[in-house]
């Protein structure tokens, strides 16, 4: 499971654009908690949601110009040109070439092959979120894609990444991990579109998951604010209890109580 033991092709930091970054912080201040930190004067209005002194995502005001509200994963890289240069091999593009945040590290905006945006970051003095896997954090990924042999091809051409299938009621799930890691190792998904029909008019996205104490706490309250139930909560035998949702602004995440795990 997802921890801050970052390794390369780990997703080691999560942000979201939103036009209304106060109102952002409100919702998420309320639904989880978060405290909102800038991140000074020259970093453009971009910020931290913090748990408890930590960061857990970045946030910044976007224009309609710069993409629909959405949050970003990015994943941990030791070399972002050399990421770049591999993402465009397997055919998918550069949207921000790297370049370096204020000395904290090196980060690039990339799509894969189905167009699918997603972030890299190589450290800096900055490693990665300040927690996660932990109530109020992000706990996991999952794309949602219409090939998944094609997305795990692309995602092992750019990162090394492998897949397992994993049985569970209802179907098969595609599990990923770094290169190199076992089950522990596992932090995200691969999702057909097809089987997803709240997705199947918007396309192929990354969601992230967070870990919550109470999911159905968490939809009240979203819908309460203004936020969108995309699915209800949902139990998942040997998973967890989740629910699909989306902020005020239409940016898409997801939240989960973990089951617990075996011993």
């Amino acid at each position: 499971m997802l921890t801050t033991n970052f390794v390369d092709g780990s997703p080691n930091w999560l942000d979201v654009g939103t036009p209304d970054i106060e109102g952002a912080i409100a919702f998420y201040g309320d639904v989880f908690g978060w405290r909102f930190l800038s991140a000074g004067p020259d970093a453009g209005g971009y910020g931290f949601f913090q748990v408890d002194g930590k960061t857990v995502a970045g946030g910044m005001q976007i224009t309609a110009e710069q993409g629909p509200p959405s949050w970003n994963v990015y994943f941990r890289t030791a070399d972002a040109e050399a990421t770049a240069k591999a993402a465009e091999q397997a055919k998918g593009t550069v949207l921000m070439p790297p370049m370096d945040v204020m000395g904290e590290g090196h980060m690039a905006m990339l799509a894969d092959e189905a167009g699918v945006t997603f972030g890299v970051w190589q450290p800096g003095r900055t490693k990665g979120l300040g927690m996660a896997g932990d109530p109020g954090s992000l706990c996991w990924v999952e794309l949602v894609t219409p090939d998944i042999m094609a997305a795990a091809a692309f995602y092992n051409s750019v990162f090394g990444w492998n897949t397992s299938a994993v049985s569970f009621p209802g179907g098969i799930y595609t599990c990923i991990n770094p290169a190199g890691t076992e089950e522990e190792g596992m932090f995200g998904g691969l999702m057909p579109l097809a089987d997803d029909p709240v997705e199947a008019k918007t396309g192929a996205y990354w969601l992230p998951y967070i870990e919550v104490p109470d999911t159905d706490a968490v939809v009240a309250r979203t819908q309460e604010l203004g936020g969108t139930v995309r699915m209800p909560a949902t139990d998942l035998e040997g998973v967890g209890r989740m629910a699909k949702l989306a902020d005020p602004y239409g940016a898409r995440f997801a939240v989960i109580k973990s089951a617990p795990q075996q011993s």
